[in-house]
């Protein structure tokens, strides 16, 4: 700590001596050209015609000798050298060589500054393409040292001692300057959701926005966030989903909605769940839910190509074919497979004692659809790593999801899953407000008996569907854990900028 704390005054030395000879420290703006990758990209245009040019960027090397210097700026696109000759940076006349522009630039500057550069482009001997530095300007000094990094010419890899995932999700600023490669993850992210849009308006979709602040919570299983509103002295929850909104849309004429949204539900942190996250929901009038699957193949496989330029990719030690059509399993068929027990009239205490058989922990007060959820989760669903529909779910696990129209033990849902997780979850949703009102009832008796996720009674939700829901199918696509399999990352932490951290104390913190 010692060592550094003296880095950081040796660097804020620097910038005192810069300030001293006349530099200003931090401007207001500044103007470039082109970034690098442009730059590099019309190079030989560029340098036959003389044309001067001016990027922006970091110092991320540095090599100084007496009249003559080399380093590397590089910006958000990639990297180029520059070369700065003492003749030709210094101005005519100079009386003080100690603050002369050369002197400064070998002097003050340091790994991590931000500088702009203005000049021609030359090749050097050695054919590096090089920008040849005719005057440079200061914009910002990096009076933290950035970690060391070491790249292995043979194999490009890069070592520093800032690799820690833990330290790097904590200092997410730090992690995008030392490891560039992080950047196209969010890149790729941002884009992913760019074309879920346009699949989405493409289809007749139209984008909406709901109340993240509820008086009441719904659309889903889980225990919410509780917030107070002074003023209105009354108690509030972060949303869990946006689905009862965007269903009285429906209900209100609006034929076909979406929303990408943040939800939050107060759950546990582990490598598929954050409790912010973001969700895509959409809801359509007048179809089913094989109208979702046919949506949900169409999108997905659609924003794979269109980033990758194939739809079969890698994740993990193997790859992903997002290629249509993708399999279809009965839920439990699927569960049957793994258990060799065919369970969709099993009681409780059959369900629990095939957990108990299988080592499955479920709570005490479990009803039947929590266990048979718990099941599903533990040992089916890590199994699905091609993408797969899962298909006619129990009743019990889908109150918001319509009968199925072949057997009332099951409803009308599947959940997309591929590389062991779900993806999507989708239903024919429940239009009929007396079914519905009994479902929340059942809700309520689960809730009464100690399940903190089970649904509250919505009246104003049953209001709404009291107008007339037509037929309408729904549709919940995790944006994170789509963007995992799109980067070929493992961890929700990895595709969220800033995740909710447990602090080094043991308690949560961003």
């Amino acid at each position: 700590m010692e060592a550094r704390d003296d880095l950081i005054r040796a660097r804020r030395d620097k910038l005192a001596k810069l300030v001293a000879a006349g530099v200003e420290s931090y401007p207001y703006r500044f103007e470039r050209t082109h970034r690098v990758a442009d730059l590099l990209a019309r190079f030989d245009e560029l340098r036959q015609a003389g044309e001067q040019v001016t990027i922006a960027g970091r110092v991320a090397a540095k090599r100084v000798m007496g009249k003559a210097s080399f380093a590397h700026v590089q910006d958000d696109s990639g990297r180029v050298q520059i070369y700065l000759r003492r003749d030709e940076i210094n101005p005519p006349g100079v009386s003080d060589p100690e603050t002369a522009p050369y002197s400064l630039f070998k002097t003050a500057i340091d790994l991590g500054d931000w500088i702009g550069v203005r000049g021609a482009l030359m090749v050097t001997k050695t054919g590096e393409r090089t920008l040849h530095v005719r005057e440079w300007t200061l914009l910002a000094k990096c009076i933290r040292p950035l970690p060391v990094v070491k790249e292995e010419a043979e194999t490009g890899r890069r070592y520093h001692e800032f690799s820690d995932p833990d330290e790097r999700y904590r200092n997410r600023a730090l992690d995008l300057v030392v490891n560039p490669d992080e950047r196209e993850v969010f890149r790729i992210r941002a884009r992913m959701i760019s074309l879920m849009r346009r699949y989405l308006d493409e289809a007749g979709f139209l984008e909406v926005e709901t109340p993240v602040l509820q008086p009441l919570y719904g659309g889903g299983s889980a225990r919410p966030f509780t917030t107070h509103h002074n003023q209105l002295h009354k108690d509030l929850y972060l949303r869990i989903a946006d689905e009862l909104y965007l269903k009285r849309l429906i209900v209100g004429g609006l034929d076909r909605v979406y929303e990408i949204s943040k939800d939050f539900r107060n759950e546990g942190v582990d490598r598929i769940h954050n409790p912010e996250f973001t969700m895509m929901e959409c809801y359509a009038a007048f179809a089913d839910y094989t109208f979702m699957l046919e949506l949900v193949e169409r999108i997905v496989s659609g924003i794979v190509g269109d980033i990758h330029g194939t739809r079969e990719i890698r994740y993990g030690g193997g790859s992903l074919d997002f290629t249509p059509p993708w399999p279809r399993v009965r839920f439990f068929d699927a569960l049957a497979e793994k258990t060799g027990r065919a369970l969709i009239d099993a009681d409780l205490s059959e369900l629990r004692a095939v957990a108990d058989e299988f080592g499955v922990e479920v709570p005490d007060n479990a009803g039947r659809g929590k266990l048979l959820d718990e099941l599903f989760g533990e040992l089916v669903e890590p199994g699905f790593d091609r993408p797969t529909f899962v298909i006619d779910y129990p009743i019990e696990l889908s109150p918001l999801a319509k009968r199925h129209r072949h057997d009332p033990r099951l409803v009308e849902r599947f959940e997309a899953i591929a590389g062991g997780c779900e993806i999507a979850n989708a239903f024919s949703e429940l239009n009929d407000p007396d079914d519905q009102r009994a479902r929340f009832e059942e809700q309520q008796r689960l809730r009464g008996a100690g399940d903190e996720e089970a649904m509250p009674l919505d009246d104003d939700y049953l209001a709404a569907l009291e107008l007339g829901l037509p037929p309408t199918a729904g549709l919940g696509v995790g944006v994170d854990r789509l963007a995992m399999l799109l980067t070929n990352r493992s961890s929700i932490r990895d595709v969220i900028l800033f995740p909710l951290l447990r602090d080094r104390d043991g308690e949560d913190e961003r």
